[in-house]
């Protein structure tokens, strides 16, 4: 955590879950953090107890759909700190539903906030990250590896956000931007609570043990070691990593093993 001592830090869906451990961890570690999100209390709740404990702190609401809100966040911290260092694309929804049966305004949905939230928050945070030769942190899933079953809307937009940062790293190659793509397994987070049902409804309960998940907390630490290491691509457990392996030499068998993995899941879409 030390190569964060005095970085300015802009973490979406910073309100709870990954973003908020990141926030809370980093301005420890010395960071200028600045959250983004929708609620605007939670923020709040947040930046005053992160100041409280010493740490340095901002917030700014932002629906990262909308393009003009997304250059207040940045513009945010540019005017209170004096530019941008890192930037986290954390904002994020999931869904769980057949595509026989979803709706496609959730999909839509799913687009919007995970793939166009990160585009639109890079845009106006690549200027001075160029400058201060920076880093872009996408958080993806082991869904934007390979296709997630029950998860369509999920994977095509963790997919695209990979396209999409790939394509920044490689057009910023002799300019010192740093992207890289970080991969969490199963995180125990309001967002699988939150995740969208085939009519658009919430799921409002989780059917995986959450006992059994990574903790935001142990994402954030394996994010910020990623970033000291400028890493390309952060997988951060055996699931992960092992899906990336088999994908190379076995696509045919992944399919096979995602397929019956998802179809153990209570109330799976599958039974």
């Amino acid at each position: 955590m030390k190569t964060l001592k005095d970085k300015i830090i802009v973490i979406t869906g910073a309100s709870s879950g990954i973003g908020e451990a990141m926030a809370r961890q980093y301005a420890a570690a010395g960071a200028r953090v600045v959250l983004g999100a929708r609620q605007a209390d939670r923020l709040q709740r947040i930046v005053a107890e992160i100041r409280a404990a010493g740490g340095s702190a901002e917030w700014c609401a932002v629906d990262v759909t909308r393009p003009e809100e997304c250059r207040a966040l940045i513009e945010k911290a540019a005017s209170t700190f004096g530019g941008l260092d890192i930037l986290v694309c954390n904002a994020g929804i999931s869904m769980r539903a057949l595509f026989d049966e979803v709706e496609l305004d959730v999909l839509h949905r799913l687009m919007d906030v995970n793939f166009w939230g990160t585009v639109n928050c890079c845009k106006y945070a690549l200027p001075y990250l160029q400058a201060s030769k920076g880093s872009i942190v996408g958080i993806s899933s082991v869904a934007g590896l390979h296709g997630l079953p029950g998860r369509t809307g999920y994977s095509a937009s963790k997919y695209a956000m990979t396209g999409f940062l790939e394509t920044l790293r490689i057009e910023n190659l002799k300019k010192g931007l740093h992207v890289m793509i970080a991969c969490p397994g199963f995180t125990a987070s309001n967002v699988r609570f939150a995740a969208l049902t085939a009519d658009g409804s919430q799921q409002g309960a989780t059917p995986r043990d959450e006992a059994k998940m990574m903790t935001p907390e142990e994402v954030a630490r394996i994010v910020a070691r990623g970033i000291r290491r400028r890493r390309r691509l952060c997988l951060m457990e055996a699931e992960g990593r092992a899906t990336h392996l088999v994908k190379k030499f076995a696509p045919a068998l992944l399919d096979r093993l995602f397929y019956w993995f998802m179809a153990k899941e209570p109330d799976s879409p599958f039974k």
